[in-house]
C-alpha cells in the first residue's frame, strides 16, 4: 500500500475509507453479505466469500496498516486469535524467544497448545538487550516482546532488540495495545511484526473483541491472508466497523488517556497508603528516559502495590466510578487485580518472581472528568 503523508489524525479518520461512491456515505458501510454476485466464471468485483475478504473489514485493515506503518494489516476474532495466527508462521524445531512478563493469556496459549507442535519457547527479561542475545540459536525464528509489559509496566528498547534479531536473521514482534500507534510506533523503531488486542485502545468503547497483526513484508501479507482464509477466525463486518469507529477519535482520546493518566500517578506516587507506583512517566522509573525517546507519551495504564490480598480486595469494593472489570482501554476508568483476573493463568511462584503480587492493583484510566477519579481513588484509599 503507498504511504500517507498526513497526519496521524488525519489518516486514523480517512485512510482506508473513502465517500461510499454508491451514495456518498462518509462511514463504511457495514457489508453483512455472506457471499457476492459473480459476474462470470473467474471474473469478481474484488470480492469472493466473506471468509476471505469483505469491504468492511477490508477498510480496517488499510486503516491499520497506515497508522502503525506497515505494509499490510490482518484482523482477527480477538487478540489471542491474532497471536495464534502469527504462530502458524512457524514448524516443529523452530524456537521464538517471548518476553518473560507478557500477558498471561499469550503465556498460557504457548505453554499448553503451541508447544505440543513442536515449537520450542524461551522466556527472557527482554529489557535486559543481552538477555535477548543470549537466548538466541540457530533455530530461533522470532522474539515477541510486549513494551510496558502487562502489569508491571517495565520497557524494552526497541530499536536495541530490532538490530540483535536482525543480526542474526530473526524477526521481532511487538504487542503495542498498551500504547496504541499514538503513542509508540514499533515498525519505525525495526519492528517486522506489529499486534494489538484492537478490543482495547484502538477499538476504545469495551463493545467489541478483535486483533490485529501488521506486517512489513509480503510473506506476512501472505501468510496473514492464508491463515484468515484457511482457519476462519476473522473479525466480523460489525466489529471491523466498530473499530474503524473508535479509531477516528483515537487521537483525541490518547491525548485525555494520558493527561489523566500522568495526574493520577503523580498523586497515587505521593500516596502514604501506595508501597510503590509503576508508571513509564514518573521521573523515578527506571526505565523514563527510554520512554520519552521511544513513546511520545506515557498513556493511562498504571499499577501499584496496596501491600496485601486483603487492602486490594477492600480498594476495589470501594471503588464508584472506577469500575472492577477485565481489559482496559476503554473510554471508562477499569481497575483490576492481575493476580487473580489478567495472571491468574501465571504459575505463583513466578507472578511472585515477576512482581505480581496479591497486593497489586492495574488502574486503565479512562476519559472522565480526572478530579472524579482522583477523589475516587482518594476515598477508597481512606478505608485502606
Amino acid at each position: 500500500m503507498t504511504k500517507s503523508t498526513h497526519g496521524f489524525s488525519t489518516r486514523a479518520i480517512h485512510d482506508g475509507q473513502p465517500a461510499d461512491p454508491l451514495t456518498g456515505a462518509v462511514n463504511v458501510p457495514i457489508y453483512l453479505s455472506s457471499t457476492y454476485q459473480q459476474e462470470e466464471i473467474g471474473k469478481n468485483k474484488g470480492h469472493e466469500y466473506a471468509r476471505v475478504t469483505n469491504p468492511t473489514r477490508d477498510a480496517l485493515e488499510a486503516n491499520l496498516a497506515s497508522l502503525e506503518g506497515g505494509t499490510s494489516a490482518h484482523v482477527f476474532g480477538s487478540g489471542m486469535a491474532a497471536i495464534m495466527a502469527m504462530v502458524t508462521m512457524f514448524r516443529s524445531g523452530d524456537h521464538v524467544i517471548c518476553g518473560e512478563n507478557v500477558y498471561g493469556g499469550t503465556a498460557r496459549l504457548f505453554n499448553y497448545i503451541v508447544v505440543n507442535y513442536g515449537i520450542e519457547f524461551t522466556y527472557v527479561d527482554t529489557s535486559d538487550t543481552e538477555a535477548v542475545r543470549r537466548a538466541i540459536t540457530p533455530r530461533t525464528k522470532l522474539v515477541h516482546i510486549e513494551t510496558p509489559t502487562n502489569p508491571i509496566m517495565t520497557l524494552t528498547d526497541i530499536r536495541a532488540v530490532a538490530d540483535i534479531c536482525h543480526g542474526n536473521g530473526v524477526e521481532l514482534s511487538v504487542d503495542n495495545t498498551f500504547m496504541s500507534p499514538y503513542f509508540q510506533r514499533p515498525i519505525e523503531l525495526g519492528a517486522d511484526i506489529v499486534m494489538h488486542s484492537t478490543t482495547k485502545f484502538l477499538n476504545g468503547h469495551s463493545d467489541g473483541l478483535g486483533g490485529v497483526l501488521v506486517g512489513t513484508k509480503p510473506k506476512h501479507n501472505e501468510d496473514f491472508a492464508f491463515v484468515q482464509k484457511c482457519t476462519g477466525g476473522i473479525l466480523s463486518p460489525f466489529e471491523s466497523w466498530l473499530v474503524l469507529r473508535g479509531v477516528k477519535t483515537l487521537a483525541v482520546r490518547m491525548r485525555q488517556h494520558d493527561e489523566s493518566g500522568r495526574k493520577i500517578a503523580a498523586y497515587l506516587a505521593q500516596h502514604k497508603k501506595v508501597k510503590k507506583v509503576h508508571y513509564p512517566g514518573l521521573p523515578d522509573h527506571p526505565q523514563h528516559d527510554l520512554a520519552k525517546k521511544q513513546m511520545s507519551g506515557f498513556g493511562s495504564m498504571i499499577s501499584f502495590e496496596t501491600g496485601s490480598l486483603e487492602k486490594a480486595n477492600m480498594l476495589l469494593k470501594s471503588a464508584r466510578i472506577c469500575t472492577l472489570g477485565e481489559s482496559l482501554g476503554g473510554v471508562e476508568t477499569l481497575i483490576s487485580h492481575p493476580a487473580t483476573m489478567t495472571h491468574a493463568a501465571v504459575r505463583t511462584e513466578e507472578r511472585a518472581r515477576l512482581g505480581i503480587t496479591d497486593g497489586l492493583v492495574r488502574l486503565s484510566v479512562g476519559i472522565e472528568d480526572v478530579d472524579d477519579l482522583l477523589a475516587d481513588l482518594d476515598q477508597a484509599l481512606a478505608k485502606l
